[in-house]
């Protein structure tokens, strides 16, 4: 496979971007190899500078779960632009989503728009200090909630990927304030709190990570922490950058049943904009600037392009109820065939599958948590990647990340995903 022209540009991007990449994964340090540079997406497909072509199960890391260019979507946004691009000035779209949005997602009865999940996990994390006039605040191991300072303390991803979980730059004062619990272990936070009594202001997580590959929720760790924060008076934040409206119109929330207090959402709400999203209880977001004390902003926030994206996203969701079906069939069938590859080539592994989402970990553990993520084979994941992406197969370039299926993948697409991952699993073994 030719990827000279990718090899060039990446060579040429070097001298003008640090590591020659906007965001850290896209580097393939993880898998080896140079990174490809993207000339076009349509459905399925990416097509690089070289003109190969690739299936494709990432998805813009989870925003296009209509696949890439999208009529619909694509329609709003070029009728959006016939009226400009920025105005900084408030617009009729940006309540259509908003109500469109409280109306998906019941937990959320305000909803302020921002310009990336990070903005809206800082923000939230503010509000919630605000709120409850508390300091501390209570993340996962290996839960992701972007860049944000007070994130990376252990973080997810990019982090792990990168072999650098602590960020240099992050300081020890900042750090004092983020108290660090194991996912899927209740005794983790109880003793936390106990020991922080009164002191913490919130609890933010992703419900279903996918920062540290797909891991999925253990009965009643959800449940447990609902009820932990309504006796201590802790806002409990879902991080639904990922999973809101993916895993179904109300997220994993809904899919779970547990109803947080805050909610950040991104990703599919910007239909492949970037846009992010903060709401939840009218009470707490009644504490945002200029109604309340807590002070966010931004320029770009609600811009009429991403808006016009957004909301064309989000109604042909909330208006197709065979979407979410149809997006759990091609799951089962995708990953029932990888599973039936790996069992007849007896190979040790551990698969988490939800719905649209999922992860394939080289590993004999059964992977619920940060430290069992990390026992598993990179050095594999590596090179079952390279023979993956050789079969026109591109697969997210870390095995700390989800896959994210898309409604563009049709019968033939699976087959042959399929049979180009019992291909790369004999050929790497």
């Amino acid at each position: 496979m030719d990827i000279s022209n990718s090899k060039s540009l990446f060579a040429n991007a070097q001298n003008f971007i640090p590591g020659g990449v906007n965001s850290p994964v896209r580097a393939f340090k993880a898998v080896g190899g140079d990174p490809l540079f993207i000339k076009k997406a349509d459905g399925a497909y990416l097509y690089d500078e070289d003109d190969n072509r690739y299936i494709e199960l990432i998805n813009s890391w989870g925003p296009m779960i209509l696949g890439h260019n999208h009529p619909v979507i694509k329609e709003a946004v070029i009728k959006a632009m016939e009226s400009g691009t920025s105005f900084g000035a408030p617009t009729a779209k940006e309540i259509e989503i908003a109500a469109l949005i409280t109306k998906m997602v019941p937990s959320v009865e305000k909803v302020r728009m921002v310009n990336s999940g990070t903005e809206a996990t800082m923000s939230a994390v503010r509000l919630a200090r605000g709120f409850t006039g508390r300091d501390k605040f209570i993340k996962f191991e290996g839960n992701y909630h972007g860049h944000g300072d007070s994130f990376l303390i252990a973080a997810g991803s990019g982090a792990i990927t990168m072999g650098a979980p602590n960020s240099p730059g992050v300081t020890i004062g900042t750090a004092k304030d983020t108290l660090l619990a194991l996912y899927n272990d209740l005794e983790s936070v109880e003793q936390l709190i106990e020991a922080n009594k009164a002191e913490v202001a919130a609890i933010i997580l992703e419900p279903v990570p996918g920062n540290m590959g797909l891991v999925l929720p253990e009965e009643g760790f959800l449940q447990g922490l609902r009820k932990l924060c309504d006796e201590e008076g802790i806002v409990l934040i879902f991080d639904e950058v990922m999973t809101g409206f993916r895993l179904a119109k109300g997220g994993a929330q809904e899919v779970f049943g547990v109803t947080p207090d805050l909610t950040t959402m991104g990703k599919i709400i910007g239909g492949g904009m970037p846009v992010g999203a903060y709401g939840g209880k009218k009470e707490i977001m009644d504490f945002v600037s200029p109604v309340g004390p807590v002070y966010q902003a931004g320029t770009l926030s609600g811009n009429p392009i991403a808006m016009a994206a957004g909301l064309a996203m989000l109604q042909y969701l909330d208006q197709e109820p065979g979407v979410y079906n149809q997006l759990e069939s091609i799951g089962n069938k995708l990953v029932g065939g990888v599973k039936q590859s790996l069992s007849k080539l007896g190979l040790n592994y551990s698969m988490n599958h939800l719905g649209s989402m999922y992860s394939l970990f080289f590993s004999e553990e059964k992977i619920i948590d940060f430290e069992t993520a990390k026992t598993s084979d990179t050095a594999l994941f590596g090179k079952y990647f390279q023979a993956m992406l050789k079969r026109g197969v591109y697969l997210p370039p870390s095995q700390f990340e989800s896959l994210f299926l898309s409604t563009s993948l049709k019968e033939e697409h699976i087959e042959y995903i399929i049979q180009a991952n019992e291909e790369s699993l004999k050929e790497i073994l």
